[in-house]
């Protein structure tokens, strides 16, 4: 079987996603997308390429079904120095790999897409510290609860260690640090916990 990563065309890409998923009907796709906008009738125009225009809701609601990130049915990832293969784009698409494509996606600095504007360079850059702010809160509550379980315990071999503590001062000071640059670029409602 070929994989979708691959295939050329959104609607190829989605029927082959839907066989490797385990979905062997557009019914059975359908059913399982919650939110009552995709239908079997859909996803088989879709599939053909009768349906080109699709919503942003419907292909969003599509790749969350089939637990497929958005940017391998957008693209055939699984060919990165592809050109893109999307209809009806603008001219500033013409020539875009599909590589370029994912970066620009997925916003990903430092990578094969180059942005043209001061602006898209300063949004990459709010978009990762994002990221990086929800990497830092996973990992603050993961030492809190290494520190809490440790110092409940009793157990010797579970006891609070001070590394722990550097840590957690650590990674607070870094949250305060990336929560206030956020803020100074006008994210509103952040807050380092």
């Amino acid at each position: 079987m070929a994989d979708f990563r691959s295939e050329i065309g959104i609607g190829a890409r989605i029927r082959l996603a839907r066989r490797e998923r385990g979905y062997r009907t557009t019914s059975d796709l359908a059913e399982a997308i919650p939110g009552g906008n995709i239908t079997p009738a859909i996803l088989e125009n879709i599939e053909s390429g009768r349906k080109a225009d699709i919503s942003v809701s419907q292909l969003l609601n599509i790749a969350r079904g089939l637990g497929v990130p958005i940017s391998m049915l957008l693209a055939p990832i699984g060919r990165p120095d592809a050109k893109l293969d999307l209809q009806n784009l603008g001219e500033d698409f013409d020539g875009m790999t599909v590589a370029e494509f994912d970066c620009w996606l997925s916003a990903t600095p430092s990578s094969s897409y180059r942005p043209r504007l001061a602006a898209e360079r300063v949004d990459i850059s709010v978009l990762n510290s994002l990221r990086e702010l929800g990497t830092l809160r996973r990992e603050l509550d993961r030492l809190r609860i290494v520190r809490d379980v440790g110092a409940a315990s009793g157990d010797s071999d579970l006891t609070f260690d001070s590394s722990v503590e550097a840590r957690l001062e650590l990674v607070e000071r870094e949250l305060e640090r990336v929560a206030a640059l956020l803020t100074s670029a006008g994210v509103e409602e952040v807050a380092a916990p």
